[in-house]
């Protein structure tokens, strides 16, 4: 999925200390249009841009197809980053220019690995009449941000508890392992069931931060209540967690990973280090679409390779008959650099 706002600033992704459990309240952006999704946006924010590597969590739905359109993201690019797609209710058909294509339903998770670039798109399928679900990214470490992209889908065995059931998409926990590689340091991602009553203790990586989103239900963590659509984060070195449903059932998604470790600048889809590789990728996008949106065509960079040894099209290419893709908005008038 693309963030699709107007003017979307830059950010300096940096990890900054905390010592207990932390509420993260989500803002609502739409996603454009006048019958625009709507998501529930608890990561980057100012209190907090990252939880180890993830970066971006866009929480949606329930939302009545027939009423919003359902989503409708046509091609836009992506660079140094990988998308995570998890669904509760729905189906989400995604296409992308490195040629793999898969359907997203739930209790499965599809992850694409962006590296040096790629472009994709995402139309919920047709039998869907109701969606929700959450879409995250997370930013690859310099060793693998320039890899060739590439794609994978998983549909994880749940581990079944006393009134508890877990899926684990990406990393390992409660004994279950995902064959899933992110390309990235250690991280998580799983989604928890909890009837009412039902409590959950998992053991954690104390080496990892984690963050939990609550998606529906009465949940309280280590005794705290957690708001519905709230992001609970946790700090490096807690070795466990309690998972206690209180009247009504739980759905929550728990995410961790080691702190990156760098700072990352995040502009529009892409993920760079600086603002000459952020307006580099931007100028390579509208050149490759330019023919498709009415512009001057590409002129291949010299050898057919870009500077920074990414082969030409960056992005891919893309048969004929799909959607018009989406253009990139207007960088900042001003120079793209690290805040913090």
């Amino acid at each position: 999925m693309t963030n699709l706002d107007v003017d979307p600033q830059e950010l300096l992704c940096t990890e900054t200390g905390g010592a207990g459990a932390r509420l993260l309240p989500p803002r609502e952006v739409p996603l454009g249009g006048p019958r625009a999704m709507t998501v529930r946006r608890t990561l980057p924010q100012r209190q907090r841009s990252l939880i180890g590597a993830w970066c971006f969590v866009d929480h949606y739905g329930p939302d009545l197809v027939a009423e919003t359109g359902g989503m409708r993201v046509a091609r836009h690019p992506h660079t140094g980053l990988a998308t995570v797609s998890l669904l509760f209710t729905g189906g989400v058909a995604h296409r992308d220019s490195a040629g793999f294509a898969a359907d997203v339903r739930p209790g499965e998770v599809n992850l694409m690995i962006a590296g040096r670039g790629i472009s994709h798109q995402e139309f919920s399928t047709e039998d869907t009449t109701t969606l929700h679900g959450v879409q995250l990214w997370y930013a690859l470490p310099d060793a693998t941000r320039h890899m060739a992209p590439t794609f994978e889908h998983h549909a994880p065995e749940p581990v079944l508890g006393e009134g508890t059931e877990l899926r684990v998409f990406l990393g390992s926990l409660a004994g279950s392992t995902s064959p899933v590689d992110t390309f990235t340091p250690p991280l998580v991602a799983a989604e928890a069931l909890l009837e009412p009553g039902a409590r959950l203790v998992l053991d954690l990586d104390p080496a990892l931060e984690h963050g939990v989103l609550l998606d529906a239900g009465d949940l309280a963590l280590n005794g705290t209540p957690v708001p519905v659509d709230h992001l609970a984060y946790l700090p490096v070195g807690r070795g466990s967690v309690v998972l206690e449903a209180g009247t009504d059932p739980v759905r929550l998604l728990l995410i961790g990973g080691e702190p990156l470790g760098e700072q990352i600048v995040m502009w529009w889809n892409f993920v760079g280090r600086t603002h000459e590789e952020v307006v580099a990728y931007r100028t390579a996008w509208q050149a490759e679409i330019g023919a498709e949106i009415g512009a001057e065509p590409a002129t291949p960079p010299p050898g057919g390779v870009y500077a920074d040894g990414a082969p030409y099209p960056r992005f891919g290419p893309y048969p004929p008959d799909q959607p018009a893709p989406l253009p990139a908005p207007a960088l900042p008038t001003v120079q793209l650099r690290p805040r913090g």
